[in-house]
C-alpha cells in the first residue's frame, strides 16, 4: 500500500469543519450569510439547548430549484463565483462553497426550499457526509434549513461546547451583528420554543439603539467621511460610554463583519487622548472599499481580511473617527494642593482601603514605636523628618501626587500607582497563600450584564471565589455582586466584577490562574487602588508611605513606571539657582 493516498471526502470535509464549524454559532452564522445572500427580508431563526441540539433558520429569500439541492452539499460548489475575476471582486458574504459541506460532515442537516416562481417545494437531508435523494415537500417562497446534534459523530469535539446558556450567548452575538449589518431586513431570535428578539425593519440609528441600547444610541455620534474609493459611515460612542470589555465594538467591511488588526489600531489611536486606562470605546462602523482593495479570502471563517492599501486605510479610519470625535475631552479640573489636615480621630473609606484598621493616632504611634523613635510621624520640624526612606506627607497635588520631605529633599509620589504596586504584591501574597479574604458588601452592587457574562459566572463561580469575589446571576442580563476581597473594598463591584468576567471568558478559568495570573491580580490591584482626584488626609498619605516602604519592587507600578521620584536639596539649589 502507498504511503500517500488520497483522503475520503467525508474526512476533507470533517477536516474543514473544525475551521469553519466551532461551535452552533459557527453554524448560525454561515446560515445567516446564506439567507442574506439570497436576498431574503424576513428571517426566523430558532434554537433548541443553545443551538447544540438544534438550530433553525426560515427565510423568504429566492430558495433553491429541485436540482439545486444536492449541489448545496457539494464541496467548493457555488453559484456565487465561478473565476478569479469573480473572487477578487466578491460582494456576496459566501463565495467558498464549503460551508454547507463541513455542517453536514459532523451534523445532521435537512433543507427545505422552493425556488421564486416554482409550483413545488422539495426537500433534502444529509447526515454524515451523505446526501439523500430529493423529496417533494410543503414549504413557502424561500428556504429553511434545520442542523441538528452538532458533533454527533465526533464525541471528541462535542466535549469541546459549553453549557447551553453559553452556546446561546455565542449565537445570540452571531445574530446581533448579522442584525446590524441589515436594519431593512426583519429578524426574529427564538430560543426553546421562547422569542427572545424581534427587530423589524429600520433606519440604521433605530436598528443601533435596538440592538445595543438606548444609553449608546444617546451617547453616540454620527460618522461620515468620503475619501473616493474609501468611504466610512456608522456611529461611535463617546468617552463616558467606554465600557470594561471589547462587547460593543462592530466593524464591517463591505458589509462583512470583520475582526482586524489594523482597523482595531487605527480605531484606538483615535480614542488615544480622550480614552485612558483599560476603558474600550463604543462603536458600529461600516467601511466600504473597493472590492479589488481587500482580500477576503484569508480563511475559512471568512471574518479575517487583508487590504492591499494598509496604510492609507488605517489613516483614512483614524482621521474620519478623530474628526468625529473632536471636542469630547473633558474639561481638566483646576489644579487643587491640600493643605496639612488635623488627623481624623477614625479611619477613613481611603484608609481602609489603604489596609489601616486602627484610629489614626494609634497606626502613627505604631509607626514610631516600629522605627525605634518617640518622634510622631507628621513632623512638625522641617529641619528634621526623620529617617523614614520616603519621608513624611506635606500636602498633595492635584489629586495625584503627594509631596514629601525627608532628609536628602524632595519626594514626590504617584499615589495610585503605588497603591497599585502594594494591592499588587499584596494579592500575589494572599493567593498563593490560599489567604485571600472577602468583605461581603451591606447592599449588593448589581449590573447589566449580556448573557456570556451570566454563563460566565454559572459556569466559573469556584475561581470568582477563588479570587475572593461572590457573584450570582440575578436574571438572564443582570449580575449581583455580593462580596468583594477585603483589601478592594475602596474598588467599584460592578466594574471589578467586569474586568474579571472579561479575562475568564477570553482566556479560561485555568490560564487565569495561572499564566495570566499576574496580569489578572495586576487588573484587580488598579481597580482597588485609590483614585485620582481623591483628597488624602496628612496620616492617609503618611500610611502610603510607611506601606511603600515595606513592600518589594514598589518604585515601579505594575505597569513599570516609576511611582516615585527623589529631589535632592542639590537638584532643588539647582533649579534656582542659588550659590551662583
Amino acid at each position: 500500500m502507498p504511503a500517500i493516498r488520497p483522503l475520503p471526502d467525508t474526512l476533507i470535509s470533517q477536516i474543514a469543519a473544525g475551521e469553519v464549524v466551532e461551535r452552533p454559532a459557527s453554524v448560525l452564522k454561515e446560515l445567516l450569510e446564506n439567507s442574506l445572500d439570497a436576498g431574503a427580508t424576513d428571517i426566523g431563526v430558532a434554537l433548541t439547548e443553545g443551538g447544540i441540539k438544534q438550530i433553525r433558520v426560515v427565510d423568504n429569500g429566492g430558495g433553491l430549484e429541485r436540482e439545486d439541492l444536492p449541489m448545496a452539499f457539494a464541496r467548493h460548489a457555488t453559484s456565487k463565483i465561478a473565476s478569479l475575476e469573480d473572487l477578487e471582486n466578491v460582494r456576496s458574504l459566501g463565495f467558498r462553497g464549503e460551508a454547507l459541506a463541513s455542517i453536514a460532515s459532523v451534523a445532521r442537516v435537512v433543507m427545505f426550499s422552493r425556488a421564486a416562481g416554482a409550483d413545488r417545494a422539495f426537500s433534502v437531508s444529509a447526515e454524515g457526509g451523505r446526501v439523500a435523494a430529493v423529496e417533494p415537500a410543503a414549504h413557502p417562497i424561500g428556504a429553511t434549513v434545520e442542523v441538528s446534534d452538532l458533533y454527533y459523530n465526533t464525541p471528541a469535539r462535542r466535549k469541546f461546547l459549553k453549557s447551553d446558556a453559553t452556546e446561546f450567548a455565542h449565537c445570540e452575538d452571531v445574530f446581533a451583528r448579522v442584525a446590524l449589518s441589515r436594519p431593512n431586513v426583519t429578524f426574529t431570535l427564538r430560543h426553546n420554543g421562547r422569542v427572545v428578539t424581534r427587530l423589524a425593519p429600520s433606519g440604521l440609528e433605530q436598528r443601533v439603539g435596538m440592538v445595543l441600547g438606548a444609553e449608546f444610541a444617546q451617547m453616540m455620534r454620527t460618522i461620515q467621511a468620503n475619501g473616493g474609493t474609501l468611504k466610512l459611515s456608522g456611529f461611535v460612542g463617546l468617552p463616558s460610554y467606554s465600557r470594561a470589555a471589547r462587547d460593543a465594538q462592530f466593524v464591517y467591511v463591505n458589509g462583512r463583519f470583520v475582526r482586524d488588526k489594523l482597523l482595531s489600531h487605527a480605531l484606538r489611536e483615535a480614542y488615544r487622548d480622550i480614552l485612558h486606562g483599560e476603558r474600550h470605546p463604543a462603536y458600529v462602523l461600516f467601511l466600504e472599499v473597493d472590492p479589488r482593495g481587500v482580500d477576503v479570502n484569508v480563511h475559512p471563517a471568512k471574518i479575517e481580511i487583508r487590504f492591499r492599501d494598509p496604510r492609507a486605510v488605517h489613516q483614512f479610519v483614524f482621521h474620519a473617527v478623530a474628526r468625529g470625535l473632536a471636542g469630547t475631552a473633558a474639561q481638566a479640573p483646576a489644579p487643587v494642593v491640600t493643605p496639612i489636615a488635623t488627623a481624623p480621630t477614625r479611619p477613613s473609606a481611603t484608609q481602609a482601603a489603604l489596609g489601616i484598621a486602627q484610629a489614626v493616632p494609634s497606626y502613627t504611634s505604631m509607626f514610631a514605636e516600629r522605627r525605634g523613635s518617640a518622634e510622631p510621624a507628621v513632623k512638625a520640624d522641617a529641619d528634621s523628618p526623620g529617617d523614614a526612606p520616603l519621608g513624611f506627607a506635606l500636602a498633595q497635588l492635584h489629586g495625584i501626587y503627594i509631596l514629601a520631605q525627608n532628609r536628602q529633599g524632595l519626594v514626590l509620589v504617584d499615589m495610585h500607582a503605588a497603591h497599585e504596586r502594594i494591592l499588587y504584591e499584596k494579592l500575589k501574597l494572599a493567593l498563593d497563600s490560599r489567604s485571600l479574604t472577602t468583605q461581603k458588601l451591606l447592599i449588593p452592587s448589581t449590573f447589566h450584564a449580556d448573557r456570556l457574562d451570566v454563563a460566565t459566572v454559572e459556569e466559573h463561580g469556584a475561581t470568582l471565589n477563588l479570587l475572593g469575589l461572590d457573584v450570582a446571576a440575578i436574571s438572564p442580563f443582570a449580575l449581583a455582586v455580593r462580596a468583594v476581597p477585603a483589601m478592594l473594598t475602596d474598588a467599584d463591584p460592578a466594574e471589578l466584577a467586569r474586568a474579571l468576567l472579561r479575562d475568564v471568558r477570553e482566556f479560561g478559568a485555568s490560564r487565569v490562574l495561572t499564566e495570566r495570573r499576574d496580569e489578572l491580580l495586576g487588573t484587580m490591584a488598579c481597580h482597588g487602588a485609590v483614585r485620582a482626584n481623591r483628597a488624602l488626609s496628612i496620616p492617609e498619605m503618611n500610611a502610603l508611605l510607611r506601606e511603600m516602604e515595606e513592600t518589594e519592587r514598589s518604585g515601579q507600578c505594575n505597569h513599570g513606571r516609576p511611582t516615585w521620584y527623589q529631589m535632592s536639596l542639590a537638584d532643588l539649589d539647582k533649579l534656582f539657582m542659588r550659590g551662583r
